[in-house]
């Protein structure tokens, strides 16, 4: 099993995939002026290399520069990410995740979440 599909990225790996799926695509420099305190060029070239390796993105060469576009898309990373936080934090249970979501000493919901958690779970 790949990282991805234990949904396991750096912190860094994940901004980047945010910023190609925002842009659509994106060369190293791109995604180096779009990360919050950006490493040095050389830094995301690596980070792009590593995703390309987890077959997270790919690139096409245009002259002389790399443009690089996700191959992974949102609902699949999203649906990765979520299964690795489920496996890690809440014994793989999904009704262990809304039980924490609904416990009121953690963290208040509006009458509207709640309306709409309901409405969701209805349409389930």
């Amino acid at each position: 099993m790949n990282r991805l599909e234990k949904g396991q990225l750096s912190r860094r790996e994940r901004q980047i995939i945010e910023i190609l799926y925002r842009l659509g695509q994106a060369t190293a420099k791109e995604v180096q002026e779009n990360l919050p305190d950006p490493p040095s060029y050389s830094a995301v070239r690596a980070l792009l290399a590593t995703l390309e390796g987890k077959d997270m993105v790919k690139h096409i060469k245009e002259g002389r520069r790399y443009v690089y576009k996700p191959c992974v898309t949102p609902r699949k990373a999203k649906r990765a990410a979520l299964s690795n936080l489920l496996a890690t934090y809440f014994a793989g249970s999904a009704e262990n995740l809304v039980a924490s979501l609904l416990d009121p000493s953690d963290q208040q919901l509006s009458k509207k979440d709640i309306d709409s958690i309901r409405d969701l779970l209805n349409k389930k």
